[in-house]
């Protein structure tokens, strides 16, 4: 039932703040610096970017999901510093079910706190609520990682439940438990945009 067939393939979202566009593969170099000096921002995830070969190999696996019409992956460029500050995107989209998920989202420890985070946000869910017409969008994150669910959290996700041994952690026996947060359209119309754009 994943299909996005009908799934605008090259979409750029912008604002006076942000710039999100497709992610390609030249796209190594606008994000080698923050994969080289900051390797923790890969903590907590499976695919990890820090290092040029394991973020050629991220860039790949993201274009090839793009390619199966799977997931939409952008990079993330700061208007106000003039540079490249992560990247983000739309997966497990289920056009049928009117759901997709938002994640795979880090940013450069220069642009975390700086508000970066709600213009991407805001201009993703109003495009999935507004363009899309999604009944729900849902997000995940390591439940250890408190930064990632303080700043969903903070955008007006809901916490639905946590999964247990849900998956397994880099370079590790120990699996992690997943904590499930979700958008659902009603939300978003209702409180969460007006929430949000008031934090803009």
């Amino acid at each position: 039932m994943s299909t996005t067939h009908n799934f605008p393939q090259n979409i750029i979202f912008e604002d006076d703040f942000v710039l999100l566009r497709p992610l390609q593969e030249s796209d190594v170099e606008n994000l080698l610096e923050i994969s080289i000096n900051e390797p923790e921002t890969w903590e907590y995830s499976l695919v990890r970017a820090n290092g040029k070969e394991n973020l050629e190999n991220y860039i790949q696996i993201a274009l090839k999901a793009k390619q199966n019409k799977t997931e939409i992956p952008f990079i993330v460029y700061d208007k106000k510093s003039g540079k490249y500050a992560g990247s983000t995107r739309f997966y497990d989209i289920q056009l049928p079910f009117k759901t997709l998920q938002l994640g795979y989202t880090w940013y450069g420890k220069d642009f975390r706190g700086t508000g970066l985070n709600k213009h991407c946000k805001f201009l993703l869910l109003q495009f999935a609520f507004e363009t899309l017409g999604m009944e729900r969008v849902e997000f995940r994150a390591d439940n250890n990682n408190q930064r990632s669910i303080a700043a969903m959290k903070s955008i007006g996700c809901k916490v639905e439940g946590v999964l247990r041994n849900h998956m397994p952690t880099y370079g590790s026996e120990v699996r992690r438990d997943s904590i499930i947060l979700s958008i659902l359209r009603n939300e978003w119309f209702d409180e969460v945009k007006d929430h949000l754009k008031a934090k803009l």
